[in-house]
């Protein structure tokens, strides 16, 4: 299972203690994790509110929606 913020979607590391989101104060909530953390092979990144940060692609910068 997956932590994931309600309003935001922002994904919310396993180990935060948070009860609301960090990034917008939206509900967390529980979802079937989408499986891209077991193909990589590494740990995710998380930012020092506890979220998870995107992967980055080949070139070596994050992929951010714009």
């Amino acid at each position: 299972m997956e932590r994931i913020c309600s309003l935001c979607h922002a994904v919310i590391a396993q180990d935060s203690r948070a009860e609301r989101c960090p990034a917008c104060g939206g509900e967390i909530v529980d979802r079937p994790a989408l499986g891209e953390a077991e193909f990589s092979g590494l740990p995710p990144e998380v930012d020092h509110r506890g979220i998870v940060l995107p992967r980055r692609h080949a070139l070596g910068g994050i992929i951010t929606p714009q």
